[in-house]
């Protein structure tokens, strides 16, 4: 097992005993790290693959910046594919500064602060598939003039307090964790 690997494990197990709510998920994301088969940090595993995400907020923590998600019409974290890349928090640090266009953002943690695993629906030659999305807090800088890349609609900073009331669950549950905090 690679050393990555081994650490990704150690912090699945970690979030496990620290948000026992969800053992069950985490230990779906272990049996997937454990797999055999097409690397589950890449597409090409058609039935799913782990990607990374980042809960990016304010420097005053305040605020989250979600990005109004092209494809799936939705205003969600930023984050994306991993592509290879077995180290998730280095996914979500990429993810957000390519997504946001922000200069020194920052990882808060290496300690995982939320996993969800959710269908993403078919498109065009990609058939419908899992993403088992690990997500990191990231933190941004003084400078919060985003840059819509071409995977959003758009950017918004929102009060976390407000997303603490979205309609979607995983948003939801991320506003909420991070107010508790």
């Amino acid at each position: 097992m690679l050393g990555e690997d081994l650490q990704l494990r150690r912090a699945f197990e970690d979030y496990s005993q620290r948000h026992r709510e969800h053992a069950e998920l985490a230990q779906a994301f272990l049996a997937l790290l454990d797999e055999g088969g097409v690397d589950p940090f890449t597409r090409q595993r058609l039935a799913g693959h782990f990607t990374g995400s980042a809960w990016l907020v304010s420097a005053d923590g305040q605020r989250a910046l979600l990005t109004h998600h092209r494809k799936l019409q939705r205003w969600l974290q930023l984050g994306g594919h991993a592509d290879g890349d077995h180290d998730l928090a280095a996914v979500a640090l990429r993810e957000a500064e390519e997504e946001s266009g922000l200069p020194g953002l920052t990882l808060a943690s290496a300690d995982i602060f939320d996993l969800d695993r959710h269908w993403i629906p078919e498109r065009k030659e990609v058939p419908g598939h899992w993403h088992y999305d690990v997500r990191y807090v990231v933190v941004a800088g003084g400078n919060e003039a985003f840059v819509v890349s071409e995977e959003s609609l758009e950017l918004a900073w929102r009060p976390v307090a407000e997303i603490a009331g979205d309609q979607d669950e995983s948003m939801r549950r991320m506003a909420n964790r991070w107010l508790q905090r």
